[in-house]
């Protein structure tokens, strides 16, 4: 298994060029980011270059509304995030953007989601254009919950770099059955994430025995880790130096 370190989370104490070198340094195969739009991308790039590991993607700004796709009236400002994102992303080598649906409901948010994410899909043939269901309990109101409600979208608009971020934090709180549901999604799968449930703290801690379960799922990049370590990274790292690789 490989796997990547999600740098929203791990390693906030530190700038981002600094905490890429320490996702070198402990052994990870690649990173991903949430809002990296504060470092300057030539930066980013240098750090990634440095390393020689590949930033799998990056997520559109999230605001106050936890992003704005889905947002009426507010498609102006939807689509100049997707721009930002997939500007910064090219620029560093980034494989995908995490379209944020943000805070809504309704025909309205659904025809919206619909039209942002259209428009990011055609801006962006180059990347792959990630939508991620967020559990009600975490993110209330958040527009996407459910991965049969991300495979309807992505169904209906057939655009063929959009794809679904499967994160099994997320989906085993709203879902379950983890096993099974990868497997229902797969063929629109775009990554994987990770964290320990219910807490989202150390994957090595809490209900799924994420050892026994990665393995079996048919997904062969890095798998995301996503999660709050709740202190020092490095001191809850001991599953990245036990699990199989």
């Amino acid at each position: 298994m490989k796997f990547s370190a999600n740098l929203g989370f791990l390693w906030t104490d530190r700038a981002l060029p600094d905490a890429i070198r320490a996702a070198k340094a402990a052994g990870f195969d690649a990173v991903e980011l949430h809002w990296p739009y504060d470092t300057p991308a030539a930066e980013t790039r240098a750090a990634l270059d440095e390393t020689g590991l590949p930033c799998l993607g990056l997520n559109t700004r999230n605001g106050t509304t936890n992003g704005l796709g889905a947002l009426p009236g507010r498609e102006a400002e939807a689509r100049a995030a997707i721009d930002e994102a997939v500007t910064y992303a090219r620029e560093i080598g980034a494989g995908a953007v995490h379209a944020m649906a943000g805070f809504a409901e309704g025909s309205a948010a659904d025809a919206t989601f619909r039209e942002t994410l259209a428009y990011a899909c055609d801006a962006a043939p180059d990347l792959t254009i990630l939508i991620e269901p967020l559990n009600r309990h975490d993110a209330p109101g958040y527009f996407l919950t459910t991965t049969g409600q991300a495979v309807v979208l992505i169904d209906a608009l057939a655009k063929p770099n959009l794809k679904l971020m499967f994160d099994c934090y997320h989906v085993q709180i709203m879902e379950g059955d983890l096993t099974r549901r990868f497997g229902e999604v797969r063929d629109v799968v775009g990554h994987v994430q990770f964290a320990g449930v219910p807490a989202r703290g150390r994957p090595d801690e809490g209900e799924i025995a994420y050892d026994r379960l990665l393995p079996v799922l048919d997904w062969s990049g890095p798998f995301g880790a996503e999660y709050k370590p709740g202190g020092d990274t490095g001191a809850t790292l001991d599953w990245l130096r036990a699990w199989p690789r």
